[in-house]
């Protein structure tokens, strides 16, 4: 049986088709957001002063963190293996840690 599962993004400020997802981190925490082109440049814009006076923090290598995914982010292919697998996952906000665990055991 031939199965062709499809990932749509929505843009998580207005609900219209989003372009790219992206990342970011603060205070600690890191985060992800869908957005359209045009709602991605109005936070680079709004994030553009801080960041031209911030310094680049660099991380060495960590063992047993998530494996890189070519083509797409990491939560979206956590979503789509799990949607395969029949586990239920919310479409958009963040990946149970649960099943981000059995992707990692999976792969």
């Amino acid at each position: 049986m031939m199965r062709k599962t499809q990932v749509i993004l929505i843009d998580d400020l207005d609900g219209s088709s989003a372009d790219r997802t992206i990342q970011f981190s603060l205070n600690g925490s890191a985060f992800e957001i869908d957005l359209s082109e045009a709602n991605a440049q109005r936070l680079e814009k709004a994030m553009a002063p801080f960041i031209d006076k911030a310094s680049k923090v660099t991380r060495g290598a960590r063992k047993g963190q998530r494996p890189a995914v070519e083509g797409r982010s990491f939560s979206q292919a956590v979503r789509l293996w799990a949607k395969e697998q029949g586990i239920t996952v919310p479409d958009r906000g963040r990946v149970p840690n649960g099943v981000i665990d059995q992707y990692n055991a999976a792969h």
